[in-house]
């Protein structure tokens, strides 16, 4: 990691890569964004356009258009190219779409000297994850994806909706594949230190029909954004530049990405979406919660469902 300049790549700049570049300008984030598309051209507007804006941004950062040789001195890459997603469509459902299209990513940027760490937000990000970690040969722990990032933020604006309060203090998490099989573990579900069911003492069965509706509101709000415009990309463009400030600042937070398990809750070689602590280094560790018995089970299908999917790919 380097330490006098703070350097991140992003490759797509449809709209997950340029809300990604907008949020990144205006929290001044880093010191030097470089945009790189197969259509050069666009990457060049989009870089003029971000570059006008400089003015009125509350720190200077260096904005270029450039090509995979750019991403020797960076200190993250970002993968947000790839097909869109389809209303209707799964988001295994593009995987074999977007494995190509990985495989004339990642070539040049690791012949360009790159040394860093891989961030994939393209879909399906847990199986696009592994295959970057596979096809870059790096330590697991400096590719990660977006994971459940996103999903954990929805989660907790929801929880925070409906327990009338700050979702800032609502500390709950979204695990699993990035996707259908993705769940929540209420058990480890709070608002401040006092769990999220404890809550519901006094009304059990009614608590507990609200947060499976909001489990689901959780689960399917893509297809939903989808189906309304489209395509799905402020919330995770936010959510990129959240993991991205925790790598970049050395913070050691703990976000929901995708990470390689290693004999975490009983599962191995598979990336998907758990509560980490992220710093410079990327994953640091994957913090293992105390699942229920029925949690786990649930945590295994969403692995079993990953593992299947990527079986034969690369």
């Amino acid at each position: 990691m380097r330490s006098d300049k703070r350097k991140v790549a992003v490759v797509g700049t449809g709209m997950v890569g340029m809300s990604y570049a907008y949020s990144l300008l205006n929290q001044s984030v880093c010191d030097e964004l470089t945009l790189i598309d197969i259509n050069k051209t666009r990457a060049e507007g989009e870089a003029m356009d971000l570059n006008h804006g400089l003015a009125f941004a509350a720190s200077n950062m260096k904005i270029s258009a450039g090509n995979y040789e750019d991403c020797r001195d960076a200190d993250i890459v970002v993968i947000a190219a790839g097909v869109a997603q389809k209303p209707g469509e799964s988001r295994l459902d593009l995987l074999r779409r977007n494995t190509e299209v990985f495989r004339s990513i990642i070539e040049p940027v690791i012949s360009s000297g790159f040394n860093g760490i891989f961030l994939v937000a393209t879909n399906p990000v847990d199986i696009m994850t592994r295959i970057t970690c596979v096809l870059s040969g790096f330590n697991p722990g400096r590719v990660l994806g977006s994971g459940t990032a996103l999903d954990t933020a929805r989660l907790r604006y929801l929880v925070g909706g409906y327990l009338r309060v700050d979702p800032r203090n609502v500390h709950a998490y979204v695990m699993g594949e990035h996707g259908d099989s993705e769940f929540v573990p209420w058990s480890q579900a709070f608002l401040a230190t006092k769990t999220i069911l404890e809550l519901g003492k006094n009304g059990e069965n009614e608590l507990r029909s609200c947060l499976d509706h909001i489990e689901e509101e959780v689960r399917t709000a893509a297809y939903r954004i989808i189906e309304a415009k489209q395509a799905t990309y402020y919330g995770i463009g936010m959510a990129l530049t959240r993991i991205t400030k925790a790598i970049l600042g050395d913070e050691h937070s703990v976000l929901t990405v995708s990470a390689m398990l290693r004999g975490d809750y009983g599962q191995r070689d598979i990336y998907t979406g758990v509560p980490c602590i992220i710093n410079q280094n990327g994953v640091q560790r994957v913090l293992e919660l105390s699942l229920s018995e029925q949690e786990m089970e649930k945590f295994g299908k969403s692995c079993k469902t990953l593992r299947e999917s990527f079986e034969g790919i690369v």
